[in-house]
């Protein structure tokens, strides 16, 4: 719908722009939704259980734990809270190379606790929740770590849509991933649904989310949702197993694997001429840097 604007001089600009009133209306909401960060803040606040635990080692690897079993590791508001704090701490951690997400006793997650959901089931408040988990998610994706989704157990719904802001996904035997929103009225809100048609592509993840399906380990090596099967059972024992087969990708200077991670997201998420530019900047902050030069002094010969 077009509109006319009066501006200086008393001339009409519907020659200059057409102003789109339905889009232009739910810009503002979101805006308004922005300006009530707080309040949503503070509401999640008033939703206690669990927590989301950060552990970070000397060789650069951290491990972020989905605390909270006494409901399959399910968010509650403080924990949507907490997995915030914790990827802000992640973003500052310039040692670091590497992230393993997992849930305790066994279990990933299960999405949101259904507990939070009904207190705060008006549609106002479930768009702030869904976007600031969208921007916790995305950022968590963004880290300049080679981050991997540890899957022991079950990974339902919300924690479906965790897996995919990580870089790769581990799997045990006898687990699975459902994107089980279709079952609740819903769509993924975390921003689930545009991962995954980038990592498994539009038919498969149409095929996913329309079916609710239970993706067991083979089926997602298959479609490329899982990148390994892990052989051990028990936690200790596929935490160290996931980290050996994390260090074949964080072995190495810090620096050059953070600016791997980001010149790869960049290329994911930037259009080409962007993404150029970011790779150009990457390579002149390495270019005669001490790991470059360390590198040239070794003669390392590839055979």
């Amino acid at each position: 719908m077009e509109h006319r604007i009066r501006v200086a001089g008393g001339k009409w600009a519907a020659d200059v722009f057409s102003l789109n009133l339905p889009v232009f209306a739910e810009q503002m909401r979101e805006y308004r939704i922005r300006m009530n960060e707080d309040d949503i803040k503070a509401k999640l606040q008033q939703l206690p259980g669990g927590s989301i635990d950060l552990q970070k080692d000397q060789n650069g690897i951290a491990t972020l734990m989905i605390n909270h079993p006494e409901r399959k590791n399910a968010f509650s508001g403080t924990m949507m809270l907490d997995l915030r704090d914790r990827v802000e701490e992640l973003e500052h951690w310039t040692n670091g190379k590497g992230l393993i997400l997992r849930g305790a006793d066994n279990t990933f997650c299960s999405g949101s606790d259904l507990r939070a959901v009904k207190v705060m089931s008006n549609p106002e408040d479930g768009l702030r929740i869904c976007m600031f988990m969208q921007n916790t998610l995305t950022r968590l994706l963004r880290l300049p770590l080679i981050s991997v989704a540890l899957v022991q157990g079950k990974a339902l719904g919300g924690g479906a849509e965790v897996t995919t802001a990580c870089d790769f996904r581990l799997v045990t035997s006898g687990s699975e991933i459902c994107f089980v929103h279709k079952h609740m009225g819903l769509i993924p809100g975390w921003g689930g649904a545009t991962r995954l048609v980038k990592l498994i592509g539009y038919r498969n993840a149409l095929k996913l989310l329309s079916s609710a399906q239970h993706v067991d380990p083979v089926s997602g090596l298959k479609i490329g949702l899982v990148d390994e099967i892990l052989t051990s059972t028990d936690g200790d024992s596929c935490l160290e197993e996931a980290e050996n087969w994390l260090n074949q990708y964080t072995n190495g200077s810090s620096q050059v694997i953070r600016a791997i991670k980001n010149a790869v997201a960049s290329g994911r998420e930037l259009s080409q001429e962007e993404s150029l530019k970011n790779e150009k900047s990457i390579f002149g902050t390495l270019w005669g840097s001490p790991a470059n030069l360390r590198a040239l002094a070794q003669k390392i010969k590839h055979n």
